[in-house]
């Protein structure tokens, strides 16, 4: 049932707006308040899912009471109640961050639809804060070693910077985590973070698919398309594996930094882009530029911060809190019981050559939950962790 705060000075208004809200569909719980000062303590101690709100009051207004919700729970909407004369502080208090406002005498109608969509919006709030958790929690960097709490503390100093970052790392050891950290934790999480995995995109197509391209710049292009710059704007671009992108597609990756600007394929009109890079690559970009396979100066544009992220070997002691951490997701997606891994069988997975690094690790973790017995030994290490 949705509870609804009414806080209004005037009790035959207070009724009229009670009845007609709780006798809706029986779903809404109406409470209320004869002015701001009660309101707002009674909202400091209820959750609410609406509040309405007069503008007119004794002892404090609702422009007053609005910014006070504003500042102790913002995720509330509120639905101002104006008088006639109050028309032009009731569209201020919509710039404040009001909902809508409603005018006295109230038509039903729109009271009872304002008031549903009010509700609406809340829900959706909701919704998107709990698959933000599960988002944050699939990126979660995961152990406590010296080398995982260095990063971690690399990314709360950068993240709520614009600066550039190029993470670095073999294959396998977490690199993309790094990227949604630095993004989560920024001024930009509630933009879109575009990934492009520049290794998995044929040469010919790169330009495109980062920049876009207009109708009939090239075979197949039978309508224009925005880039994946465009699409991240205000937001974060990671390019992952960028030492596998074209020298043609540096260039125009390198004007973008510079200018911050881009032009889709096929046409020189220019686009203006708001975007925060964050690149990421397994290979020696140093040795690249050297051989004349990466562009020395976009490597300085980008490794404005740089971030190693260190193979599994070199963080052993994280293995048993990361074996924990699988174990729990992997059951929970293949519907089976939970198996506790005996203390040798992690001594074992401890003392392994891990060359596929956190992603060869979830592999054998699966393994044994499906292979191994109800508790995994170090038999079943013996095995089935073989590689």
């Amino acid at each position: 049932m949705s509870k609804i705060l009414l806080i209004e000075d005037e009790a035959a208004i207070r009724r009229v707006l009670k009845r007609i809200i709780a006798d809706e569909n029986n779903t809404y719980n109406v409470e209320e308040a004869e002015d701001g000062v009660i309101g707002l303590e009674i909202i400091k101690e209820n959750d609410f899912d609406l509040i309405l709100c007069d503008i007119k009051m004794p002892k404090m207004d609702g422009v007053e009471v609005l910014q006070k919700i504003k500042e102790m729970k913002p995720e509330i909407p509120v639905i101002m109640i104006s008088g006639h004369g109050d028309l032009d502080t009731a569209v201020q208090t919509m710039r404040m961050g009001a909902y809508d406002y409603i005018s006295k005498p109230p038509d039903l109608n729109r009271l009872l639809n304002t008031v549903r969509n009010a509700l609406d919006q809340k829900q959706l709030i909701v919704e998107n804060k709990q698959l933000k958790k599960k988002v944050s929690k699939k990126y979660e960097m995961i152990g406590d070693s010296k080398p995982i709490q260095h990063i971690k503390n690399m990314i709360d100093k950068v993240a709520t910077t614009d600066a550039r970052v190029l993470i670095t790392g073999p294959n396998g050891t977490g690199k993309e985590l790094v990227a949604h950290r630095l993004h989560n934790l920024s001024e930009r999480s509630k933009a879109p973070m575009i990934e492009v995995n520049c290794a998995a995109i044929p040469s010919e197509l790169i330009e495109s698919e980062l920049f876009g391209h207009v109708k009939g710049s090239f075979t197949g292009a039978n309508k224009d398309r925005a880039g994946k710059f465009e699409a991240a704007n205000a937001g974060t671009i990671f390019l992952d594996e960028i030492g596998d992108m074209s020298l043609s597609a540096q260039a125009k990756v390198l004007r973008a930094l510079q200018e911050s600007k881009i032009s889709r394929v096929g046409s020189d009109k220019d686009i203006k882009v708001d975007v925060r890079v964050l690149a990421a690559t397994n290979k020696d970009l140093r040795k690249e530029i050297a051989e004349g396979r990466f562009r020395e100066d976009l490597y300085h544009r980008l490794a404005v911060i740089l971030i190693q992220v260190p193979s599994l070997n070199d963080r052993r002691e994280d293995i048993p809190v990361l074996i924990n951490h699988f174990a729990a997701i992997i059951a929970k997606e293949q519907g089976m019981a939970l198996k506790n891994f005996s203390e040798e069988a992690i001594v074992k997975l401890q003392d392994y050559n891990w060359t596929g690094n956190i992603r060869e690790l979830r592999n054998v973790v699966e393994r044994l939950l499906i292979l191994g017995e109800k508790e995994i030994s170090a038999t079943d290490v013996d095995l089935f962790a073989s590689k």
